[in-house]
């Protein structure tokens, strides 16, 4: 039944705070970015007068999804909600994971700009990932994300 991944998508709080994490400290590239407060969008979101505001990011080094991007970033403008308990252990709470070449560099540099990790690097010591290492951390609403860098095979 399932032909591809089309894309991946967070809610936020800010788009354009959002946009300037990912693009700016995570390197992901802006694709496009539109309004959205029209008939067919309060359909699908099941909310009347719904406005949205969305961005569309991808990785440069990594194959095209089949949309173009890779994840999509949603403010609500309407309606607006409150943030959401995002603990990891929470059923229905998600978490994206990347894989980076160089994870303690790329931390040392996320650290030093603030951004919340839950733990340093750990080394990743059984399973398919063996030898390799892998954190926890966070982007501005407090959406659980992940670096990995795979071990030497």
């Amino acid at each position: 039944m399932l032909k591809a991944c089309w894309h991946f998508s967070f809610t936020v709080s800010d788009v354009e705070r959002s946009i300037a994490f990912y693009r700016d400290l995570l390197g992901m590239r802006l694709v496009h970015r539109q309004e959205q407060a029209n008939e067919y969008t309060a359909r699908l979101v099941g909310y009347e007068n719904a406005h949205l505001r969305v961005a569309q990011l991808t990785i440069d080094d990594m194959p095209n999804s089949r949309s173009g991007h890779l994840l999509e970033l949603v403010e609500y403008v309407h309606p607006h909600c409150e943030a959401t308990d995002t603990a990891i252990c929470r059923p229905g709470t998600a978490h994206m994971a990347f894989e980076v070449s160089d994870i303690h560099t790329d931390y040392a540099r996320l650290l030093a700009a603030g951004v919340h990790f839950n733990s340093p690097p750990n080394a990743i010591t059984s399973g398919i990932n063996r030898g390799g290492y892998t954190c926890y951390f966070r982007d501005p609403d407090d959406i659980t994300l992940e670096m990995v860098e795979m071990p030497a095979r």
